[in-house]
């Protein structure tokens, strides 16, 4: 194999144009499946990846199913899959049921998102909200039937709630930053695993708020209001810079693919993640996300060179880490 690369050099080509001939050629052998499922949020990316890949390695097929960050983990724990998206980090129960099951993994930071709170167009009173407001909405506790059981100004005309379904990661993370670890959603919403059905669900309610990731509401913006939130330092509104910079607090999240390390072996399965990770910076710009630091990606490559497995999220105690991802992630 390498003489080849030799005679490509020989020929007049430099190294890398070499390499990249020859790698080429490679994928280009490939065959077999790739299964994938989890995140509704890191779907749209795995897909923008997948459709590449077949540029390169036409015999491969990757399918990508989005049942939830807690559903992709569910099947990636019993081995069905070869990669798990996830909108969060791994938990301590779905980590035991990995070790039950003797599965390794390797975990791959590959975004930075923005949980985005959206209202439909014309509701004219909503500039921005608070944590408090969003508890008044969203928790159990005080379950505001009408806008102005949030904030008197606001008029007499009842919310109408779209949400993300529990198995998604999103709404763990929605619910853990508004009402706490121990706290709890409120039932009467309308949820579902496809962030395309809330979108059509606050476009089509006057009244009508929900919440998803920033991809989703950069792809319809024209259809939705966005809510700036104030946790305390002013309204920040979700965008490109105050994801990545954190100010866009709390919630300003990565985005994580999983790799069952046994599907590793597999040489379309290693193709298809070294070519995930290459590629993930630009194809994640393409779809409305927000690209990690090169640090941080040039972290993964190593990490995935050394099939580090493991998450780096959990303590040795399973308590969640907790910190900047630049700083948890070393």
């Amino acid at each position: 194999m390498v003489s080849i690369q030799r005679l490509l050099v020989a020929g007049g080509l430099s190294a890398g144009i070499a390499a990249s001939l020859f790698g080429a050629c490679q994928a280009a052998k490939l065959s077999g499946s790739i299964k994938v499922d989890g995140s509704s949020t890191v779907g749209p990316i795995t897909t923008a990846v997948a459709e590449e890949f077949r540029t390169t390695a036409p015999d491969v097929r990757v399918t990508v199913g989005i049942s939830g960050t807690g559903g992709g983990f569910k099947r990636f724990a019993t081995g069905d899959l070869d990669i798990s998206d996830a909108s969060r980090p791994i938990k301590k129960g779905e980590l035991d049921q990995c070790k039950k099951n003797n599965i390794e993994f390797i975990e791959l930071p590959i975004s930075f998102d923005g949980l985005s709170i959206v209202v439909n167009k014309k509701n004219t009173w909503v500039q921005n909200m608070t944590l408090d407001d969003l508890r008044a909405i969203f928790g159990a506790g005080r379950a505001a039937k009408n806008w102005n059981d949030v904030r008197p100004e606001w008029p007499n005309k009842p919310i109408k709630i779209f949400a993300p379904g529990t198995d998604s990661g999103t709404f763990d993370y929605f619910k853990e930053e508004v009402v706490g670890k121990d706290g709890k959603i409120r039932s009467d919403m309308s949820v579902s695993e496809d962030d395309n059905v809330l979108v059509r669900g606050v476009e089509g309610d006057d009244n009508a708020i929900g919440f998803f990731g920033f991809a989703y509401y950069v792809e319809n913006k024209d259809r939705l209001k966005i809510v700036p939130i104030d946790a305390g330092k002013g309204a920040i509104t979700p965008s490109h810079q105050t994801i990545e910079d954190g100010t866009y607090a709390p919630f300003s999240r990565p985005l994580f693919i999983y790799v069952n390390k046994k599907s590793a072996d597999r040489p379309e399965v290693k193709a298809f993640v070294e070519f995930y990770l290459k590629n993930v910076s630009k194809l994640t710009e393409e779809v409305g996300y927000v690209k990690l630091p090169q640090a941080i990606i040039d972290k993964s490559v190593a990490n995935w060179g050394k099939l580090r497995t493991g998450t780096q999220f959990l303590n040795d105690k399973g308590e969640k880490v907790s910190g900047a991802l630049a700083k948890v992630y070393n």
